[in-house]
């Protein structure tokens, strides 16, 4: 198993994972991160599982040979589909984290979230993850789901605080499907860049839950419990795109308030 020393990676479709990232950076500055943006193949919510468990594993690879102590699941639909997978094909050699577990225990232990909604890609809203994990622990919970699978090209593509995506952001949430629910899990990590809009959607009557703020709480608080955390920074950040888009290279900006060094690497 690695040190403490060695880095973090983590791993998306795209821009989305910046989000973990950056709260990673913010909540933990010692850590040394290593991101994968897998641009190439986005967006995974409309692949099927056989497609999505390969992509997640060749990144796993790809991070492990970085020397990643922990491998961050930063995306739903890999997270929902792939896990299990890539945590028996990594074994030993690193741990392996989603950001579905954080997110559920979150809504099971608050006790003013009564009727949940979920919403998310395709991938994850079919595969039924959320809802079967959130009544095993709490079955007196109700939860709803909404696929919305436009979000995360609109978000790659830049489409964002206009009325473009406002109006997106309408239809989908104007449907029946999440109607009376107290809270809201933003089920994909591209989702939270979105979020005061969604919030405004609701005016603000709905808990929209900061999936990126619990997922990097949580895996402070792993990294604690197995003894590895950095005591000193070993190095900079690393950022890799398996195909290179501009709006990646605006929106790590965005989040880092620098800029940020792109490595395309394509590793198929």
């Amino acid at each position: 198993m690695s040190s403490t020393s060695n880095p973090i990676g983590l791993f998306d479709s795209g821009v989305g994972g910046l989000t973990v990232a950056h709260a990673i950076s913010t909540l933990l500055p010692k850590e040394q991160l290593i991101y994968y943006g897998d641009t190439e193949h986005l967006p995974y919510g409309d692949k099927s599982k056989e497609t999505i468990v390969r992509y997640a594993l060749g990144i796993a690879d790809f991070l492990l040979k970085k020397g990643a102590k922990v491998i961050l699941i930063a995306c739903n639909s890999a997270s929902t589909n792939a896990f299990n997978e890539v945590k028996k094909h990594v074994g030993k050699k690193a741990h392996v984290l989603n950001v579905v577990d954080p997110v559920v225990e979150h809504v099971v232990d608050s006790e003013e979230v009564q009727q949940v909604g979920v919403n998310g890609t395709k991938a994850t809203i079919h595969s039924e993850t959320y809802p079967r994990r959130i009544i095993a622990k709490r079955e007196d919970l109700a939860v709803s789901s909404l696929a919305t699978p436009l979000l995360v090209p609109m978000i790659e593509e830049g489409f964002v605080f206009d009325d473009i995506s406002n109006a997106v952001i309408r239809s989908y949430l104007g449907r029946k499907d999440l109607d009376g629910i107290d809270s809201l899990i933003l089920g994909c990590t591209h989702y939270p860049i979105i979020r005061n809009q969604i919030s405004r959607y609701y005016n603000f009557e709905v808990n929209v839950i900061d999936t990126s703020r619990i997922v990097d709480s949580y895996q402070q608080a792993f990294l604690e419990k197995k003894g590895l955390l950095a005591e000193t920074r070993a190095g900079d950040d690393t950022f890799y795109v398996s195909d290179h888009t501009e709006y990646f290279d605006a929106i790590a900006r965005m989040f880092f308030n620098r800029r940020i060094e792109l490595r395309r690497k394509s590793i198929w």
